[in-house]
């Protein structure tokens, strides 16, 4: 007996429709979506097609239309010595080529993490029992160093930065069934925070969003081999995109992780936020750190927090180094212990812009609006407020910040609870529209920017800020398992204000009542060095933040000479402050020169946005990397076998390595499009799911007529 469809019948026959067609729909708009890249030999290693998986596999395209090979395994070990403030962490990466047919060379090439401070110094390529040690040289010298060796048939190794948090590895012919292992290392400064030291080492690069139209040059490849092409507002996009698989679908980078912990001062408590780790105390007063199980996917950022047990620390730390007849230092400066609540309290103008893209789905969004309420109960009668939602769109709650008042606060609340992610990541215009309110004098104005910072055009918004911030403060919560830390961190030090990561939607509270609380009432504004007494000081950050209750400022300091005694200044509310420091009492510590290199390095690169030439900036930067055997954007580490490994005559094939997607984005099944990929993109494929789903529709009432 034939029947009539029912609304619910049709839906779980679309739902049908769309999961079987998916596959298929993947399968023939692969092409469509990815980006040129150069194409695997199907004689290198045994291809398949999408339906013939089985498993969560990462796939790459080969030359032969709907056929795709497997990436090779990567594994990667992590130690790290801690002492006091300075970490040093060595990363051994394993490349290794999967085929084991005669002939078949490989070149790999894996986009990985490190902290934005990081400071890398040192490559090293293991070969069988041979160390090649890797040369510091500018960064285009380096690259021809490193293809000449390729296409002489040498093992080569080419570590290149693509952002301060961003790196490559390039490591070529390698032969069938051949492990190479490279090792790196850098060196960054732990961060202490609340009464907290915190060390993160990133696992994951996050999923970009790429502003700007395509550019493609006839005849010319792109710069990388990553899923998005390169455009005109981010030229160097098809290197910071790496392939991305889902969660789901395995672990395409284990990582193992150890660290020695020696923070010299009575530690009460060492934890692990997100992973599980073996702590184990030694006798003298540090600590053996390692991760619970042997390795862990690489799909979400490690990070260890200890926290010192109560005691009057002193208000300042000084440490120093001497290296080549210069005196190196860092200076600390500590907030007090306990908040001054007779403080002055200026009336604020709080302005909240909150991402809605399309990253920020799942626990990121959620994390978000929870934080946003948290910050709505702290705002007071002699504030103003506003909204600012930004995908695609931006859209501000009030034209302008608005008196706190109950209606203006339900409209607030109301707007939050309706907050959804979907979409691309334009920050720049959020921002521009942020920095429209005119600036008062009279009030604290203060931008609060929450977003996972999942961007490739950091530089726009650094120049942005630049130009329109004036005497804002401008504080960042990242949120989410990988936030774009460099970009979150530099925005904030431009902004003179503070970067607060959340990591988990049950630190929310704790860590936003904190921050809201530094808002209300920082310690010490306009904060400088008196220089008398110095010889050829350098300091940087040459401008300082505020001092906020729970987070010191640290100066990295170089000079010919040092006085017995240093001099901080600032303002204390509107009564002026100082504080002496014996310097005759400093501490040595290696590394402080590295340190020093690091910070003046990123301020030399800051100076592109006020207007100074490149060249000039890249001079710069190539006379302090080059003195210190740093990785920076114009110097590279390259390392050359001399030994010859594959015959001239014989073909190599370049293979991305994809990285894992952190633990809070969504689940795709289509490698490599970005979940904040243009509308275009989502329009098409959107289209070409109905279009599927209404011919089948159409064939199952026909059946049924």
């Amino acid at each position: 007996m034939l029947y009539a469809p029912t609304r619910s019948s049709i839906v779980r026959l679309c739902l049908r429709a769309l999961i079987t067609a998916l596959p298929l729909l993947i399968a023939q708009t692969a092409t469509l979506f990815a980006q040129p890249a150069e194409s695997l030999s199907t004689a290198v290693i045994p291809t398949m097609g999408i339906n013939d998986v089985t498993e969560g596999t990462l796939l790459f395209k080969t030359n032969q239309q709907g056929r795709y090979t497997a990436a090779p395994v990567l594994k990667t070990d992590v130690q790290i010595a801690v002492t006091g403030l300075i970490a040093r962490a060595t990363v051994r990466q394993e490349f290794t080529n999967p085929s084991q047919k005669k002939g078949d060379w490989l070149e790999g090439i894996y986009v990985f993490p490190l902290p934005e401070t990081a400071a890398v110094d040192h490559l090293r390529m293991h070969v069988g029992d041979r160390i090649i040690e890797g040369q510091i040289k500018e960064r285009s010298e380096a690259k021809k160093v490193y293809e000449k060796a390729k296409q002489e048939g040498k093992r080569t190794s080419l570590v290149e930065q693509e952002r301060p948090n961003i790196f490559t590895t390039s490591v070529a012919n390698i032969g069938p069934g051949e492990r190479i292992v490279v090792e790196i290392e850098y060196q960054e400064t732990i961060r202490y925070d609340q009464g907290t030291f915190q060390l993160r080492f990133p696992m994951a690069v996050g999923q970009r969003y790429i502003p700007g139209t395509p550019v493609i040059v006839e005849g010319q490849d792109q710069n990388g081999s990553g899923t998005m092409l390169d455009t005109d507002r981010v030229p160097d996009a098809s290197r910071i995109t790496p392939p991305v698989q889902a969660p789901s679908q395995g672990s395409i980078n284990p990582i193992s992780l150890s660290l020695s912990l020696t923070p010299g001062f009575p530690v009460a408590k060492v934890e692990s936020l997100f992973h599980q780790v073996i702590v184990i105390p030694d006798p003298d007063g540090g600590y053996h750190v390692s991760l619970k199980k042997d390795a862990v996917p690489a799909d979400r950022d490690f990070q260890l927090t200890w926290s010192p047990t109560p005691s009057a620390e002193p208000a300042a730390t000084v440490l120093t180094e001497q290296r080549n007849g210069k005196t190196y230092a860092m200076l600390m400066l500590m907030p007090p212990t306990l908040q001054n609540d007779a403080t002055p309290f200026m009336p604020r103008d709080l302005t909240f812009v909150i991402d809605t893209s399309g990253s920020m789905a799942g626990p990121s969004i959620e994390q978000a609006k929870s934080a946003l309420a948290t910050a709505l109960t702290r705002l007071t009668t002699q504030d103003r407020f506003n909204v600012i939602q930004f995908n695609n769109t931006v859209r501000s709650l009030f034209s302008a910040p608005q008196p706190v008042t109950t209606a203006a606060m339900r409209k607030a609340i109301r707007y939050v609870e309706g907050l959804s992610a979907d979409g691309g990541t334009e920050i720049l215009p959020a921002l521009r529209q942020a920095l429209k309110s005119p600036q008062d004098s009279t009030r604290r104005q203060q931008i609060v920017l929450m977003t996972d910072g999942q961007v490739g055009n950091e530089d726009e918004l650094f120049e942005l800020l630049h130009h329109r911030l004036g005497t804002r403060r401008l504080f960042t919560i990242g949120i989410g398992s990988t936030p774009n830390s460099h970009l979150m961190r530099k925005t904030a030090e431009f902004g003179r204000g503070t970067f607060t990561y959340v990591g988990h939607v049950d630190e929310v509270k704790n860590k936003l009542d904190a921050l809201f609380k530094k808002l209300e009432r920082p310690v010490l504004n306009d904060i400088q060095l008196d220089r008398t007494g110095w010889t050829d000081l350098e300091p940087y950050p040459s401008t300082m933040t505020d001092l906020y209750e729970g987070e010191p400022i640290v100066l990295a300091l170089k000079a010919t000479s040092l006085p017995d005694q240093a001099i901080l200044r600032g303002q204390m509310g509107t009564q002026p402050w100082s504080l002496p420091i014996s310097m005759k009492q400093a501490t040595n510590r290696g590394g402080l020169s590295v340190y020093w290199a690091r910070q003046e390095i990123s301020a030399l690169m800051d100076e592109a946005f006020t207007g100074t030439a490149e060249e000039t900036v890249r001079k710069g930067v190539l006379d302090i990397a080059l003195a210190h055997h740093l990785v920076s954007k114009y110097t590279s580490l390259v390392a050359v076998d001399i030994t010859p490994a594959r015959p001239i005559n014989k073909p190599e094939t370049e293979l991305p390595q994809g990285t894992k997607s952190s633990e809070g984005m969504e689940k795709t099944a289509m490698i490599g499009l970005p979940k904040t990929g243009t509308n275009g993109q989502l329009q098409l494929l959107l289209g070409l799911l109905l279009l599927t789903a209404a011919a089948i529709l159409r064939r199952k009432r026909s059946m049924l007529a």
